[in-house]
């Protein structure tokens, strides 16, 4: 009997797809990097300068508009792709980290390392069997505050009484 495989190897198109996507993803992780920082900034603040320079000595033309539209149109784009893929990533990220965090948690209910998939009415009522327990445990604590007051008021109350008991014998011991 050949030995049992949890994991087969991929198929060698599933392979293909797969550097596709790894090379993409790598791509898309640096281009983003770089897109958030300081230089692309200053870059785009460099570029709009010299077109904006350019823009007497072109006449103020047709075409020197048309070159910064179709410029930034394009890198608009571009963008668009990189900054879903750079949320895809991160979001999944995070919830990766959280379903860990639910299955780590003995009294944490691991249904909800699913909830991705619910229904908008499924995930509304989730949020309010939440809310719920929310109010419940604010309910909780508010109680607990309360008794906490009165076991305080209490206190005070009989320390108080100490204080006019030991008065009193001081009264009638004289």
């Amino acid at each position: 009997m050949p030995p049992r495989m949890d994991n087969p190897p991929p198929r060698q198109d599933q392979t293909n797809i797969q550097t596709h996507r790894d090379i993409f993803g790598a791509i898309a992780a640096v281009t983003t990097r770089l897109a958030g920082s300081k230089w692309a900034f200053m870059l785009a603040v460099l570029s709009i300068a010299i077109w904006g320079a350019f823009g007497p000595y072109l006449r103020y033309s047709d075409h020197w508009q048309i070159v910064i539209n179709t410029g930034t149109t394009i890198v608009t784009f571009l963008m668009v792709f990189l900054i879903q893929n750079a949320q895809n990533r991160e979001s999944k990220a995070v919830h990766l980290k959280l379903d860990e965090l639910i299955y780590a948690v003995n009294r944490a209910n691991n249904k909800l390392i699913l909830a991705e998939n619910l229904s908008e009415e499924e995930l509304d009522k989730l949020g309010d069997r939440y809310r719920r327990l929310g109010l419940a445990a604010e309910t909780r604590e508010g109680l607990k505050r309360q008794v906490h007051e009165v076991g305080q008021e209490v206190e005070g109350v009989k320390a108080r009484v100490a204080q006019v008991e030991k008065k009193a014998e001081e009264n009638f011991s004289k």
